[in-house]
């Protein structure tokens, strides 16, 4: 199911299959735009629910939207804050209007409908927006998901309506929980309306990788072949190639970046805790199979002495590590389909891996 394929946006192609780093508050954490594009990043998320809280939509318009904001020339492409809002937890109350919730930041309370999300999206001025929706939580009773789907449609169909920015597309999102029939449901009306790309969402939100499988492996086939795939939230390396073998064009998480402020690295032998004592006096780079900044100029030896002495540069070179190592890594799957070699190199990779 694994396809080759290129995104056209105002700023630029994309090539896919594609990892797209996450600068949720218009930064990827540690990263400035220029190391992010000479490591081969081509597209960022960033987040709406957060910059609609600090520091605000208007500041951001004021720059010129968020390329200028945060001075990154490429594309970008704004999740909704759909998530966000569902990880509040008892913060946020859902209604048909939207949902009302309040500012993990000061408390303030605060109301998203599909409206005023398309508004705050028009002013950050992304590429690519995405609908609002009702992300669906783990597990969930048939009765809630097939309400909170059927709710995602209308949203979907208010979003659509009121998005005007005529540079932006706006993708609509696919939920329905773990049930089948629900996804096709939603993947069936989203369709029909006919937006230029489509999310998968509410994967990766607790569920064992096997149930994540099945479900996007039913999923994919119901989408436009001509249109993209955005599987929202997924980021492990070994989900990335599960995804591409499924048909998936897009990915995004957070993982690489917030595990590596940890001193936690993607490796090809699998994954590689700096701070553990066995690499106190380690000379090899981090992975001797990774051309990263990184691992060009440092030793293990070097990288774990950053962290157990707390400095900044431990958590930057970590994060320059993994992130360079998901952009190679999608560029090393987009040759193998090109090649027409993908089972064999997604096989190679994943019993690396141990999978």
């Amino acid at each position: 199911m694994a396809r080759r394929g290129r995104l056209e946006t105002p700023h630029g192609p994309v090539e896919t299959p594609v990892f797209m780093p996450v600068g949720t508050q218009a930064t990827v954490k540690a990263m400035t735009p220029a190391e992010l594009e000479d490591m081969g990043a081509r597209i960022l998320l960033s987040n709406t629910y957060h910059l609609y809280l600090r520091p605000g939509a208007d500041l951001v318009a004021a720059h010129g939207g968020l390329h200028g904001f945060m001075q990154w020339q490429g594309p970008i492409l704004t999740d909704s804050g759909g998530f966000q809002v569902f990880s509040l937890g008892e913060l946020r109350k859902i209604r048909e209007e939207g949902v009302e919730f309040r500012s993990h930041i000061d408390g303030s309370k605060h109301l998203f409908t599909p409206e005023s999300v398309m508004d705050i999206e028009g002013k950050l001025g992304a590429d690519i927006a995405m609908a609002f929706d009702e992300c669906i939580p783990y597990p969930a009773t048939y009765e809630y998901a097939k309400a909170a789907t059927a709710r995602t449609g209308r949203w979907a169909a208010r979003c659509k309506a009121a998005h005007c920015r005529e540079n932006q597309s706006l993708f609509g999102i696919v939920q329905g929980g773990m049930y089948k029939d629900l996804r096709a449901q939603s993947a069936a009306e989203l369709v029909e309306m006919d937006f230029p790309g489509y999310g998968i969402g509410g994967l990766s939100v607790g569920e064992e990788k096997p149930l994540m499988y099945e479900v996007l492996e039913h999923t994919t086939p119901l989408l436009p072949q001509e249109k993209p795939r955005y599987l929202m939230g997924v980021g492990s390396p070994d989900c990335l190639v599960e995804g591409v073998l499924r048909g998936v064009d897009m990915f995004d998480c957070v993982l690489p970046t917030r595990i590596a402020r940890n001193g936690t690295l993607f490796t090809s032998q699998g994954k590689l805790v700096i701070r553990n004592s066995q690499y106190k006096e380690d000379m090899r780079p981090l992975d001797e199979q990774c051309s990263c900044y990184a691992c060009r100029h440092f030793s293990r030896a070097y990288i774990r002495h950053l962290f157990i002495a707390g400095e900044i540069l431990g958590a930057r070179l970590a994060t320059i590590h993994n992130l360079h190592y998901l952009v190679s890594l999608m560029a090393e799957l987009r040759l193998a389909i090109e090649e027409n070699r993908l089972g064999q190199t997604a096989a190679r990779l994943l019993n690396a891996w141990g999978y």
